[in-house]
Protein backbone atom coordinates (compact mmCIF):
# COMPACT_ATOMS: atom_id res chain seq x y z
CA UNK A 1 0.00 0.00 0.00
CA UNK A 2 2.40 4.07 -1.53
CA UNK A 3 2.62 9.66 6.83
CA UNK A 4 -0.30 9.45 9.62
CA UNK A 5 -2.47 12.46 10.96
CA UNK A 6 -5.71 11.93 12.58
CA UNK A 7 -8.28 14.63 12.06
CA UNK A 8 -11.43 14.52 13.12
CA UNK A 9 -13.64 15.31 9.86
CA UNK A 10 -17.31 14.39 10.97
CA UNK A 11 -19.06 13.74 14.09
CA UNK A 12 -22.75 12.43 13.22
CA UNK A 13 -25.19 11.32 15.57
CA UNK A 14 -27.66 9.09 14.23
CA UNK A 15 -30.65 9.83 16.81
CA UNK A 16 -33.43 6.75 17.06
CA UNK A 17 -37.22 7.47 18.08
CA UNK A 18 -38.88 5.15 20.18
CA UNK A 19 -42.48 4.40 18.67
CA UNK A 20 -45.14 5.10 21.02
CA UNK A 21 -48.08 2.18 22.01
CA UNK A 22 -51.19 2.10 20.75
CA UNK A 23 -54.03 2.18 22.49
CA UNK A 24 -54.46 -1.65 22.92
CA UNK A 25 -51.21 -1.58 24.89
CA UNK A 26 -51.96 0.40 27.38
CA UNK A 27 -51.86 -0.67 30.91
CA UNK A 28 -55.00 -1.04 33.34
CA UNK A 29 -54.95 2.75 34.33
CA UNK A 30 -55.04 3.51 30.59
CA UNK A 31 -51.36 4.79 30.02
CA UNK A 32 -49.18 4.00 27.15
CA UNK A 33 -46.81 0.65 28.08
CA UNK A 34 -43.15 1.67 28.32
CA UNK A 35 -41.55 0.88 24.72
CA UNK A 36 -37.49 -0.07 25.30
CA UNK A 37 -35.36 1.95 23.53
CA UNK A 38 -32.60 0.32 20.55
CA UNK A 39 -29.07 0.11 21.80
CA UNK A 40 -26.50 1.94 20.21
CA UNK A 41 -22.57 1.38 19.77
CA UNK A 42 -19.95 3.38 17.96
CA UNK A 43 -18.57 3.17 13.96
CA UNK A 44 -15.43 5.01 13.61
CA UNK A 45 -14.13 5.08 10.05
CA UNK A 46 -10.44 6.19 8.84
CA UNK A 47 -8.49 6.00 5.60
CA UNK A 48 -5.23 5.23 4.76
CA UNK A 49 -3.32 3.95 1.15
CA UNK A 50 -1.15 1.28 -0.13
CA UNK A 51 1.00 4.01 -2.14
CA UNK A 52 2.90 4.23 -4.92
CA UNK A 53 6.34 6.12 -6.23
CA UNK A 54 4.84 6.92 -9.87
CA UNK A 55 2.87 10.15 -8.99
CA UNK A 56 3.62 13.13 -7.17
CA UNK A 57 0.17 13.03 -5.49
CA UNK A 58 -3.14 11.49 -5.33
CA UNK A 59 -6.15 13.20 -4.17
CA UNK A 60 -9.69 11.83 -3.90
CA UNK A 61 -12.28 13.82 -2.84
CA UNK A 62 -14.95 11.73 -0.42
CA UNK A 63 -18.49 13.45 -0.44
CA UNK A 64 -20.75 11.00 2.02
CA UNK A 65 -19.92 7.77 3.93
CA UNK A 66 -22.54 5.06 4.26
CA UNK A 67 -23.35 1.50 5.87
CA UNK A 68 -26.09 -1.09 5.49
CA UNK A 69 -27.85 -2.65 8.44
CA UNK A 70 -28.77 -6.71 7.67
CA UNK A 71 -32.14 -6.60 6.84
CA UNK A 72 -32.52 -2.33 6.75
CA UNK A 73 -31.77 0.57 4.77
CA UNK A 74 -28.55 2.51 4.07
CA UNK A 75 -28.10 5.28 6.51
CA UNK A 76 -24.97 8.01 6.11
CA UNK A 77 -22.61 8.09 8.97
CA UNK A 78 -20.77 10.80 7.77
CA UNK A 79 -20.26 13.16 5.01
CA UNK A 80 -16.32 14.62 4.85
CA UNK A 81 -16.80 16.46 1.60
CA UNK A 82 -13.15 16.83 1.57
CA UNK A 83 -10.12 16.27 -0.22
CA UNK A 84 -7.59 13.95 0.20
CA UNK A 85 -3.85 13.31 -0.61
CA UNK A 86 -3.62 9.68 -0.70
CA UNK A 87 0.05 9.89 -0.61
CA UNK A 88 -0.01 11.27 2.82
CA UNK A 89 -2.05 8.61 3.99
CA UNK A 90 0.96 5.83 4.34
CA UNK A 91 2.99 3.48 6.52
CA UNK A 92 0.24 3.71 9.20
CA UNK A 93 -0.85 7.18 8.86
CA UNK A 94 -4.64 7.37 8.89
CA UNK A 95 -7.44 10.23 8.17
CA UNK A 96 -10.57 10.04 10.12
CA UNK A 97 -13.48 10.00 8.04
CA UNK A 98 -15.94 10.35 10.72
CA UNK A 99 -17.84 8.76 13.88
CA UNK A 100 -21.04 7.95 14.22
CA UNK A 101 -23.02 6.37 16.87
CA UNK A 102 -25.42 3.60 15.14
CA UNK A 103 -28.04 0.65 16.36
CA UNK A 104 -26.31 -2.48 17.30
CA UNK A 105 -26.50 -5.56 15.05
CA UNK A 106 -24.41 -6.41 11.77
CA UNK A 107 -24.06 -4.23 8.91
CA UNK A 108 -23.19 -6.45 6.23
CA UNK A 109 -21.74 -3.27 3.37
CA UNK A 110 -20.02 -0.27 3.36
CA UNK A 111 -20.50 2.38 0.70
CA UNK A 112 -18.13 5.20 -0.23
CA UNK A 113 -19.06 7.76 -2.48
CA UNK A 114 -16.82 10.45 -4.16
CA UNK A 115 -17.27 14.21 -5.43
CA UNK A 116 -16.59 15.73 -8.66
CA UNK A 117 -15.79 18.93 -7.30
CA UNK A 118 -12.96 19.35 -4.51
CA UNK A 119 -12.73 21.61 -1.49
CA UNK A 120 -11.13 24.85 -1.30
CA UNK A 121 -7.38 23.46 0.28
CA UNK A 122 -4.48 24.25 -1.80
CA UNK A 123 -2.46 20.98 -3.17
CA UNK A 124 1.10 20.20 -2.76
CA UNK A 125 1.93 22.74 -5.25
CA UNK A 126 -0.01 25.52 -3.48
CA UNK A 127 -2.73 25.64 -5.84
CA UNK A 128 -6.09 24.93 -5.86
CA UNK A 129 -7.75 21.62 -6.51
CA UNK A 130 -8.55 21.40 -10.59
CA UNK A 131 -10.41 18.43 -10.05
CA UNK A 132 -12.42 16.37 -7.22
CA UNK A 133 -9.99 13.41 -8.09
CA UNK A 134 -6.95 13.37 -9.57
CA UNK A 135 -3.09 12.93 -9.41
CA UNK A 136 0.43 15.48 -10.32
CA UNK A 137 3.04 13.73 -12.28
CA UNK A 138 6.50 14.16 -12.13
CA UNK A 139 6.80 17.32 -14.39
CA UNK A 140 4.20 19.05 -11.88
CA UNK A 141 1.08 18.17 -14.13
CA UNK A 142 -2.35 17.64 -13.19
CA UNK A 143 -4.60 14.94 -14.86
CA UNK A 144 -8.11 14.76 -13.82
CA UNK A 145 -9.66 10.61 -12.67
CA UNK A 146 -12.48 9.96 -14.59
CA UNK A 147 -14.52 7.69 -12.28
CA UNK A 148 -15.85 5.20 -14.26
CA UNK A 149 -20.06 5.01 -14.70
CA UNK A 150 -19.76 1.60 -12.33
CA UNK A 151 -18.94 3.66 -9.36
CA UNK A 152 -20.90 6.72 -9.75
CA UNK A 153 -23.71 5.24 -7.11
CA UNK A 154 -20.53 4.52 -4.42
CA UNK A 155 -18.04 2.46 -4.03
CA UNK A 156 -19.50 -0.70 -2.39
CA UNK A 157 -17.11 -2.79 0.17
CA UNK A 158 -19.10 -5.95 1.14
CA UNK A 159 -17.79 -7.01 4.31
CA UNK A 160 -19.66 -7.44 7.00
CA UNK A 161 -18.91 -5.87 10.58
CA UNK A 162 -20.94 -6.16 13.97
CA UNK A 163 -22.11 -3.08 16.41
CA UNK A 164 -21.95 -3.93 19.83
CA UNK A 165 -23.65 -2.05 22.89
CA UNK A 166 -21.77 0.89 24.43
CA UNK A 167 -18.37 -1.02 22.33
CA UNK A 168 -17.12 1.25 19.67
CA UNK A 169 -15.89 -0.12 16.12
CA UNK A 170 -13.31 1.22 14.25
CA UNK A 171 -12.55 0.37 10.52
CA UNK A 172 -9.86 0.95 8.41
CA UNK A 173 -10.02 1.82 4.62
CA UNK A 174 -7.36 1.17 2.64
CA UNK A 175 -7.57 2.81 -0.78
CA UNK A 176 -4.85 1.10 -3.12
CA UNK A 177 -3.57 3.92 -5.10
CA UNK A 178 -1.39 1.65 -7.12
CA UNK A 179 -4.19 -0.63 -8.58
CA UNK A 180 -6.79 2.19 -8.77
CA UNK A 181 -5.57 4.02 -11.58
CA UNK A 182 -6.10 3.16 -14.87
CA UNK A 183 -3.83 4.41 -17.81
CA UNK A 184 -5.38 5.85 -20.80
CA UNK A 185 -7.13 3.72 -23.61
CA UNK A 186 -8.54 4.55 -27.01
CA UNK A 187 -10.60 7.79 -25.31
CA UNK A 188 -7.06 9.10 -23.90
CA UNK A 189 -8.67 9.37 -20.12
CA UNK A 190 -6.99 8.70 -17.16
CA UNK A 191 -9.52 6.27 -15.20
CA UNK A 192 -9.79 5.72 -11.23
CA UNK A 193 -10.84 2.38 -10.59
CA UNK A 194 -11.44 2.02 -7.15
CA UNK A 195 -9.76 -0.69 -5.24
CA UNK A 196 -10.41 -0.49 -1.30
CA UNK A 197 -9.98 -3.09 0.99
CA UNK A 198 -11.64 -2.79 4.73
CA UNK A 199 -9.57 -4.25 8.18
CA UNK A 200 -11.06 -4.01 11.65
CA UNK A 201 -8.65 -2.60 13.61
CA UNK A 202 -9.28 -5.52 16.77
CA UNK A 203 -8.45 -7.97 14.17
CA UNK A 204 -5.69 -7.10 12.06
CA UNK A 205 -1.56 -8.09 12.37
CA UNK A 206 1.70 -5.36 11.62
CA UNK A 207 3.99 -6.57 9.43
CA UNK A 208 7.01 -3.66 9.55
CA UNK A 209 10.89 -3.73 8.78
CA UNK A 210 14.07 -1.92 7.28
CA UNK A 211 14.82 -1.94 3.76
CA UNK A 212 17.85 0.64 3.79
CA UNK A 213 16.49 3.11 1.06
CA UNK A 214 12.85 5.13 0.21
CA UNK A 215 10.72 4.90 -2.36
CA UNK A 216 10.94 0.82 -2.00
CA UNK A 217 7.08 -1.20 -2.44
CA UNK A 218 6.15 -3.10 -0.13
CA UNK A 219 4.03 -5.92 -0.18
CA UNK A 220 2.41 -8.51 1.39
CA UNK A 221 1.60 -11.43 -1.10
CA UNK A 222 -0.42 -14.66 -0.70
CA UNK A 223 0.35 -17.26 -3.52
CA UNK A 224 -2.54 -20.24 -4.10
CA UNK A 225 -1.73 -22.57 -6.26
CA UNK A 226 -4.81 -24.00 -6.82
CA UNK A 227 -6.56 -21.22 -7.86
CA UNK A 228 -8.38 -22.35 -11.33
CA UNK A 229 -7.66 -18.74 -12.68
CA UNK A 230 -4.19 -17.15 -12.83
CA UNK A 231 -5.61 -14.05 -12.37
CA UNK A 232 -6.16 -15.40 -8.76
CA UNK A 233 -2.78 -17.26 -8.19
CA UNK A 234 -1.38 -13.88 -6.49
CA UNK A 235 -3.12 -11.46 -4.65
CA UNK A 236 -1.25 -8.34 -3.26
CA UNK A 237 -3.04 -8.10 0.67
CA UNK A 238 -1.50 -5.35 1.39
CA UNK A 239 1.24 -2.60 0.11
CA UNK A 240 2.92 0.67 0.67
CA UNK A 241 6.25 2.44 0.35
CA UNK A 242 9.49 2.73 2.20
CA UNK A 243 9.59 6.37 3.91
CA UNK A 244 12.79 8.62 4.23
CA UNK A 245 14.10 6.32 6.41
CA UNK A 246 13.97 3.37 4.69
CA UNK A 247 10.98 2.36 7.08
CA UNK A 248 7.76 0.40 6.33
CA UNK A 249 4.46 -1.00 7.80
CA UNK A 250 2.08 -3.07 6.50
CA UNK A 251 -1.61 -3.23 7.79
CA UNK A 252 -2.60 -7.63 7.57
CA UNK A 253 -5.46 -9.88 8.63
CA UNK A 254 -4.71 -12.64 10.03
CA UNK A 255 -2.60 -15.18 7.45
CA UNK A 256 0.28 -16.71 6.24
CA UNK A 257 1.77 -14.00 3.50
CA UNK A 258 5.28 -13.56 1.41
CA UNK A 259 7.07 -10.30 2.09
CA UNK A 260 8.20 -8.94 -1.41
CA UNK A 261 10.50 -5.44 -2.26
CA UNK A 262 10.76 -3.88 -5.04
CA UNK A 263 12.52 -0.79 -6.55
CA UNK A 264 13.49 -0.01 -10.00
CA UNK A 265 16.96 -0.97 -10.72
CA UNK A 266 17.10 -3.54 -7.71
CA UNK A 267 16.33 -7.28 -8.10
CA UNK A 268 13.06 -7.92 -6.39
CA UNK A 269 13.34 -9.64 -3.17
CA UNK A 270 11.07 -11.95 -1.44
CA UNK A 271 11.61 -13.39 1.99
CA UNK A 272 12.30 -17.57 2.27
CA UNK A 273 9.99 -18.15 5.47
CA UNK A 274 6.47 -17.14 5.36
CA UNK A 275 5.45 -14.98 8.09
CA UNK A 276 2.29 -16.63 9.64
CA UNK A 277 0.87 -13.22 10.69
CA UNK A 278 -1.53 -13.49 13.98
CA UNK A 279 -3.74 -11.25 15.10
CA UNK A 280 -2.44 -8.41 17.98
CA UNK A 281 0.82 -9.06 16.95
CA UNK A 282 4.09 -7.33 15.10
CA UNK A 283 6.17 -9.19 12.44
CA UNK A 284 9.67 -7.62 11.42
CA UNK A 285 10.92 -8.29 8.04
CA UNK A 286 13.98 -6.54 7.33
CA UNK A 287 16.11 -6.55 4.12
CA UNK A 288 18.17 -5.08 1.43
CA UNK A 289 17.98 -4.89 -2.15
CA UNK A 290 20.55 -6.00 -4.72
CA UNK A 291 21.19 -3.28 -7.81
CA UNK A 292 20.67 -4.85 -11.34
CA UNK A 293 20.65 -4.41 -14.97
CA UNK A 294 17.76 -3.70 -16.55
CA UNK A 295 15.87 -3.49 -19.50
CA UNK A 296 11.84 -2.34 -20.70
CA UNK A 297 8.33 -4.99 -21.46
CA UNK A 298 6.04 -2.71 -24.10
CA UNK A 299 2.49 -4.00 -25.30
CA UNK A 300 -0.94 -3.54 -25.88
CA UNK A 301 -4.33 -4.69 -24.89
CA UNK A 302 -7.27 -4.92 -26.93
CA UNK A 303 -10.41 -5.99 -24.69
CA UNK A 304 -13.07 -7.72 -27.18
CA UNK A 305 -16.73 -6.23 -27.67
CA UNK A 306 -15.95 -4.09 -24.73
CA UNK A 307 -16.46 -0.46 -23.90
CA UNK A 308 -13.58 2.28 -23.39
CA UNK A 309 -13.98 2.50 -19.93
CA UNK A 310 -13.27 -1.40 -19.31
CA UNK A 311 -9.78 -1.96 -18.30
CA UNK A 312 -7.24 -4.45 -17.76
CA UNK A 313 -4.95 -5.67 -14.99
CA UNK A 314 -1.24 -6.43 -16.41
CA UNK A 315 0.44 -8.35 -13.47
CA UNK A 316 4.09 -9.06 -13.83
CA UNK A 317 5.12 -11.90 -11.93
CA UNK A 318 8.84 -14.20 -11.42
CA UNK A 319 9.18 -17.30 -10.24
CA UNK A 320 10.39 -17.71 -6.47
CA UNK A 321 10.90 -20.19 -4.11
CA UNK A 322 9.47 -19.94 -0.49
CA UNK A 323 9.26 -22.41 2.36
CA UNK A 324 11.31 -24.88 -0.39
CA UNK A 325 8.28 -24.72 -2.62
CA UNK A 326 7.95 -23.05 -6.23
CA UNK A 327 5.60 -20.27 -6.24
CA UNK A 328 5.36 -16.72 -8.04
CA UNK A 329 5.44 -13.31 -6.81
CA UNK A 330 4.09 -10.06 -8.34
CA UNK A 331 6.88 -7.64 -8.94
CA UNK A 332 4.79 -5.00 -10.66
CA UNK A 333 1.02 -3.77 -11.65
CA UNK A 334 -0.42 -1.94 -14.16
CA UNK A 335 -3.94 -1.06 -15.36
CA UNK A 336 -4.47 -0.04 -18.69
CA UNK A 337 -8.05 1.11 -20.42
CA UNK A 338 -9.05 -0.71 -23.22
CA UNK A 339 -7.08 0.34 -26.69
CA UNK A 340 -4.26 1.34 -24.26
CA UNK A 341 -0.46 0.61 -24.02
CA UNK A 342 1.96 -0.10 -21.36
CA UNK A 343 5.70 0.18 -20.72
CA UNK A 344 7.64 -0.39 -17.99
CA UNK A 345 11.31 -0.90 -16.77
CA UNK A 346 12.32 -4.57 -15.50
CA UNK A 347 15.42 -6.00 -14.03
CA UNK A 348 17.15 -8.27 -16.19
CA UNK A 349 15.18 -11.75 -16.56
CA UNK A 350 12.09 -13.88 -16.31
CA UNK A 351 9.07 -12.84 -16.23
CA UNK A 352 5.11 -13.82 -17.14
CA UNK A 353 2.58 -11.31 -17.62
CA UNK A 354 -0.99 -12.23 -16.73
CA UNK A 355 -3.50 -9.87 -18.57
CA UNK A 356 -7.10 -10.09 -17.02
CA UNK A 357 -10.01 -8.31 -17.43
CA UNK A 358 -14.06 -8.63 -16.48
CA UNK A 359 -15.55 -11.30 -17.79
CA UNK A 360 -12.34 -12.17 -20.48
CA UNK A 361 -10.07 -14.93 -20.61
CA UNK A 362 -7.26 -14.98 -19.05
CA UNK A 363 -3.56 -14.44 -20.77
CA UNK A 364 -0.43 -15.62 -19.27
CA UNK A 365 2.23 -14.42 -21.56
CA UNK A 366 6.27 -15.51 -20.65
CA UNK A 367 8.87 -12.84 -21.54
CA UNK A 368 12.82 -12.17 -21.21
CA UNK A 369 13.92 -8.53 -20.52
CA UNK A 370 17.92 -8.46 -21.69
CA UNK A 371 19.93 -5.37 -20.43
CA UNK A 372 19.34 -2.02 -22.35
CA UNK A 373 16.68 -4.04 -24.51
CA UNK A 374 13.48 -3.29 -24.98
CA UNK A 375 10.90 -6.14 -25.21
CA UNK A 376 7.83 -6.19 -26.90
CA UNK A 377 4.68 -8.82 -26.10
CA UNK A 378 2.35 -6.99 -28.81
CA UNK A 379 -0.95 -6.83 -28.80
CA UNK A 380 -2.73 -8.89 -26.00
CA UNK A 381 -6.17 -9.38 -26.83
CA UNK A 382 -8.59 -10.57 -24.28
CA UNK A 383 -11.68 -12.59 -25.11
CA UNK A 384 -15.24 -13.65 -24.25
CA UNK A 385 -14.71 -16.86 -22.75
Amino acid sequence: MKGKVWAAVAVIGVLFLASCGGGGGGGDDGTAAPTTAPTTGTLGVSLTDAATTDYQAIYITVREVAVHRDGGDWEVVSTPNKTYNLLDLVNGVREELGLATLTTGHYTQLRLILADNPDSSLNILSQQHPYGNYFIDENDQSHELKVPSGFQSGIKIVRGFDINENQTTELILDFDATKSIVEPGRNGKWLLKPTIKMLSTTDYSIIEGSVGAPGVLVSAQVYTAAAPNAEDQVTVEAATVTDVNGRYKLFVEPGTYTVVGYKDGNLPFHNNTKIIATSGNVFAVNFTLTSAAAGTVTGDVDISQAGQEQWATVSIRQNATVDGNAEQIEVKSINVANGGSFSTGLPVGSYSAVISSYERTTVVHPFTINQNATTDIGTINLLIP
